[in-house]
């Protein structure tokens, strides 16, 4: 089948309204860290309901960032999840910690609040856990085992922006959540991610780390270009009002793209309910996926995929088990929640640039059988 037939599996949200303030930026004289970024920041922070956010050039950063708050150093422990994108464990190694892995519950892919209770020691640190698809893990539980044993809670909420728990959008839970608005995310700043705090004085601080430690709103300064004390060491993480401006623009569209993307995965849900060799993810009532990905537990992996491509549907199962690479070996465990997981899982195509057709050629061909 011709590569014009294929059914994407992703598609880069990018309308043509962001070409006119766009234009305007970068020739505006100003392409740093300005007004624009502050008026991104007060829109992310209207829409999640949480005003202590900090843009930063990638989630990756945030979830360092985040690590550094946390004051996390060489022989720390922090609890993670292997079932999500390298970027989420990475920035613990270049915190010089260690990982300790927790299984994952395997009707959601989520990280199992059990397993985690059970891999604390007196070296944790910090918890990290991951929206897998979009679809927020058990918040609640996870942050009463971390109060009990005095842990901070970081979410990769990655695939996550928009999904809601227990009444709130996510953003607000935790002692730190990561965003990230990289070019196939719900919205794009064509690389870019946010990190929202609880506390004020971990934001104050983050805003201070983000670009280098400078305090860039020190007023009294004689030079204004010159920085004065810098008290500690911090990091080029900060966003640009380039980016800042592709994101004002994308948050207009934000609404419409996840009642799409959840549309089309309620029809899926109904459609595919009744296929004995189809096992859905168990979606609790309290909170609501942003379906980032759609994911489905099949009989006979391999056979699907084939047939699928075949059709012209793009499907993967998108990361793969971060415990299983070279550069985690130093932290293998038994995880056989994962193991099952990882043996049946697939993300099929949902979002919101599926047209009708598209979304029923889908549906037939996994119900035709494979």
């Amino acid at each position: 089948m011709g590569m014009e037939n294929k059914i994407n599996l992703f598609k880069v949200h990018m309308p043509e309204s962001v070409l006119e303030p766009l234009k305007q930026v970068l020739f505006s004289g100003y392409i740093g860290q300005g007004i624009k970024v502050e008026e991104f920041e007060r829109i992310l922070g209207e829409y999640i309901g949480n005003k202590l956010v900090l843009t930063l050039n990638s989630c990756t950063s945030a979830i360092q960032l985040a690590l550094r708050l946390c004051n996390i150093g060489v022989g720390d422990e922090v609890i993670s999840t292997a079932m999500t994108c390298t970027a989420t464990n990475e920035p613990i190694l270049a915190m010089g910690a260690k990982i300790v892995w927790a299984d994952i519950d395997p009707t959601t892919g989520n990280i199992d609040p059990k397993s985690i209770e059970k891999k604390i020691t007196n070296k944790t640190k910090a918890i990290i856990v991951v929206h897998w698809g979009g679809y927020p893990p058990d918040l609640k539980e996870i942050n009463e085992i971390a109060k009990q044993h005095h842990l901070k809670v970081i979410e990769d909420a990655a695939h996550a922006f928009g999904a809601e728990y227990q009444g709130l959008k996510v953003g607000n839970h935790s002692d730190f959540v990561c965003f990230s608005f990289q070019a196939i995310k719900h919205i794009t700043t064509i690389d870019g991610g946010a990190l929202f705090c609880k506390s004020k004085e971990d934001y104050t601080r983050g805003k201070l780390l983000r670009w280098y430690g400078i305090n860039r709103e020190e007023k009294g300064r004689v030079d204004f270009r010159q920085e004065t004390d810098v008290k500690e060491f911090g990091y080029k993480f900060h966003m640009n009002d380039v980016c800042a401006t592709i994101g004002i623009e994308q948050m207009k569209y934000i609404e419409g793209i996840l009642t799409e993307n959840r549309n089309n995965a309620r029809i899926l849900n109904e459609s595919l309910k009744s296929n004995s060799e189809v096992e859905l993810l168990d979606y609790k009532s309290d909170r609501v996926s942003a379906y980032w990905l759609y994911s489905i537990r099949v009989k006979n992996l391999t056979r699907f995929i084939a047939k699928l491509n075949e059709r012209g549907i793009i499907v993967s199962q998108v990361h793969a088990r971060n415990d299983k690479h070279t550069m985690f070996n130093d932290f293998q465990c038994e995880l056989p929640n994962v193991d099952k997981f990882t043996s049946q899982m697939i993300c099929i195509p949902s979002g919101w640039w599926l047209t009708k057709s598209e979304l029923v050629r889908i549906i037939e061909t996994i119900n035709q059988g494979w």
